[in-house]
């Protein structure tokens, strides 16, 4: 490895995994590095935000191009922050936020909100209140236990062979799926080095065609799994951008590659996905309403603030549990029981303010994929997998793009 500060940003990354166990999503650098870094005693973190910020300033001076230079530098002041609030200091929760992610976060407009239930009450059948008409849609879309093996091999084949098609894997790329129970989330990619994936999906509170099919979308193709692949084998490989080794949560890489997994089955599948899920789960003996599932799925976008809505409160207005649980069972119309079932992941210290970045990475990339223009959206697509942009860069691009709104 040529460049010291690239040494240096992948050993503070590795320091803070010992500080915060698990902070380091994915690592495939050098082993010695790891080894090191393991033999140190537990480092502190005054110390070490100090040197992330010393490392910060010195990377306009690196000898990196400006994508690299760019990424280095927005990844280590999110360090640096994360750093600072481990050592005590006082940081509020919205700036931790934005400097974590490059985000600005704000409570989202419950008219909205309200926009959304009237048209879900438009598009679902049946009587009753709303509650009722979504707790019965639901049900209906419940995938039987025994054939979520199926359903996932169904979907993992076919998505991987419109992921190879659209965007190309390398030779030999895998993912292993496994069942997980009990966890606070509902998928995790567990990248593995040499093109190798383990993705755990979580069955604690069941899946529905729906979230099932954007899980493994997001989870393996095209989401984290190709994404990890296609750097490993361009930016790592040939290019030598060994800082793409290491994924550090928390930092606005997270947000731009949680926005591109969001949009996995459109940019694997197209905008009109109901066809396709209508015939692929009932190859599996699951019947569903496809072209009402892609319906629902679309009226249901705007309602995916409420989470994050849920962790300002907690973490911004200081909100009790019972009222944010409250506020969830509200607008996400689920009963209350799934909304405590919720907090557990709002709440936890790796993982609280993380919800930004299923929420504002997907404005961002919807929005950056549609101003295309005459480039199609899977050329776009490609770009995020290959490519070390951050959310900056993705709203920089947005400026000067006619048509396009910040």
């Amino acid at each position: 490895m040529e460049l010291q500060v690239v040494r240096e940003y992948l050993m503070l990354g590795l320091r803070m995994d010992r500080l915060l166990p698990g902070a380091v999503d994915a690592y495939t650098g050098p082993a010695q590095l790891r080894a090191e870094v393991d033999a140190e005693p537990v480092p502190d973190p005054g110390e070490l935000c100090r040197r992330a910020a010393e490392l910060r300033r010195a990377v306009p001076d690196a000898a990196l191009s400006p994508s690299r230079r760019e990424f280095l530098a927005a990844q280590l002041l999110a360090m640096e922050t994360t750093f600072a609030r481990l050592a005590g200091r006082p940081i509020g929760f919205v700036a931790e936020v934005e400097a974590c992610f490059q985000t600005s976060i704000e409570l989202g407009d419950q008219d909205v909100y309200a926009q959304a239930h009237r048209q879900l009450r438009r598009l679902l059948p049946g009587i009753g209140s709303l509650r009722r008409k979504v707790a019965r849609y639901r049900t209906g879309e419940e995938i039987p236990k025994e054939r979520t093996a199926d359903c996932v091999r169904a979907l993992a084949a076919d998505l991987r062979a419109r992921t190879a098609s659209r965007f190309g894997l390398p030779a030999g790329e895998s993912v292993e799926y496994e069942i997980v129970d009990n966890r606070a989330w509902s998928g995790f990619n567990s990248y593995l080095g040499g093109f190798r994936s383990r993705v755990s999906l979580n069955v604690a509170q069941g899946h529905r065609v729906s979230t099932l099919a954007h899980l493994v979308a997001h989870e393996a193709y095209p989401g984290h799994h190709t994404e990890h692949c296609r750097k490993e084998a361009g930016l790592i490989r040939v290019d030598g951008h060994w800082e793409q080794s290491m994924f550090v949560l928390n930092t606005p890489q997270c947000l731009v590659a949680e926005g591109l997994a969001e949009l996995g089955v459109y940019a694997a599948v197209g905008p009109h996905w109901g066809a396709w899920a209508t015939s692929l789960f009932g190859a599996c003996g699951v019947q569903v309403d496809g072209e009402l599932l892609e319906a629902v799925d679309l009226a249901s976008t705007t309602l995916q603030a409420v989470r994050q809505d849920a962790m300002l409160m907690l973490h911004d207005r200081h909100a009790d549990e019972d009222e944010v649980a409250g506020y969830l069972s509200r607008w996400l119309l689920v009963p209350e029981f799934r909304a405590y079932r919720l907090l557990p992941f709002l709440t936890d210290p790796l993982w609280r303010a993380y919800t930004t970045t299923y929420v504002e990475g997907a404005r961002l990339v919807r929005r950056w994929l549609a101003a295309g223009g005459s480039v199609d959206v899977s050329t776009r697509y490609a770009r995020m997998l290959d490519e070390p942009l951050v959310p900056a860069a993705l709203r920089a691009e947005l400026t000067t793009t006619p048509g396009s709104r910040k």
